[in-house]
């Protein structure tokens, strides 16, 4: 593939799951996209819509029924589990709406956590004070998930997730439990990575408030993208 400004590239991919052991069901039908580079992509789309199941694809979480995707320079439909699983270690970052933090871990050592699981060969002290610094909470390093407010737990999350340098940060629903207030706050980290680090952020959000603030957005309805 040659270079472009895309950081995915999506060609006709369907995902067909078997139902009663015969029928497949089709939850993403046909889907033709470009998710550009250093920008914020939002996904949306009611429950059921396939916006999901498009976001483990994407991620290289699971592999389509039919149709090409190329993350960066690799096309992830050609490749083995085993690579798969190397790409999403050094590539990729997730945010889920259940943030996860380990209790017994205080905010730094849940990011250096993060460095240790993806082999990260630079200066781990120095990229975990930085991280925490991005998401403003450079002087809560080392508390403990239970004395952060849900705000605070999402933000240690997001330094996480971003700490070994991924190209591309997924994040699902990542401001489905907070108030608007902190969700808005969020967002602005989520645009500053975009803009300092050259990341690639895709979320999902069924909140419209927030769409305004994406780049990009793509609307998910039964498995298809429209509008």
């Amino acid at each position: 593939m040659t270079e472009t400004k895309s950081m995915i590239v999506v060609q006709n991919v369907s995902r067909g799951f078997e139902v009663g052991g015969e029928d497949l069901f089709w939850a993403l039908k046909h889907i033709n996209m470009e998710i550009p580079k250093g920008k914020l992509t939002i996904l949306k789309g009611r429950s059921g819509s396939g916006k999901t199941t498009l976001m483990n694809i994407l991620s290289a979480l699971d592999q389509p029924t039919e149709g090409m995707i190329w993350l960066g320079e690799h096309e992830i439909t050609k490749m083995s589990e085993g690579q798969r699983t190397y790409l999403r270690r050094k590539e990729v970052g997730y945010i889920f709406q259940s943030v996860a933090l380990i209790p017994m871990m205080t905010a730094y050592e849940n990011v250096e956590f993060s460095l240790r699981l993806a082999g990260y060969d630079g200066n781990w002290k120095e990229r975990v004070t930085k991280c925490l610094h991005m998401v403003g909470l450079g002087a809560r390093m080392q508390h403990m998930p239970q004395e952060l407010s849900g705000g605070e737990q999402q933000r240690v999350a997001i330094a996480r997730a971003v700490a070994h340098q991924p190209a591309v940060l997924f994040a699902d629903e990542p401001t489905a439990e907070l108030d608007t207030n902190t969700g808005l706050q969020v967002m602005k980290i989520f645009k500053d990575l975009c803009r300092d680090e050259g990341v690639t952020v895709i979320m999902t959000t069924h909140d419209t408030g927030l769409m305004e603030i994406g780049d990009q957005v793509y609307e998910l309805e039964d498995g298809e993208i429209i509008g």
